[in-house]
């Protein structure tokens, strides 16, 4: 599944954690729109990347909203 990342920061600014989201439509203005969100999304996006939905990297998860959707279609 096509996804484009969210870091979560922690202390020192490095990142803790991953978090993926089923993008929605194309990147404008260095902002990609995500799909469990019709106000937010992830600006300066990273490039899409074809992620796994049975994710089992450490530090990385699905957003547990965009996996509903992806699974609900």
């Amino acid at each position: 599944m096509l996804a484009t990342p969210e870091r979560i920061r922690g202390d020192g600014g490095l990142t803790e954690m991953l978090v993926w989201h089923k993008p929605v439509g194309r990147v404008i203005e260095e902002f990609q729109a995500i799909a469990c969100s019709d106000t937010e999304g992830i600006v300066m996006p990273w490039p899409k990347q074809d992620v796994p939905l049975k994710l089992d990297k450490p530090g990385e998860r699905w957003c547990s909203d965009c996996l509903a959707i992806i699974r609900s279609a």
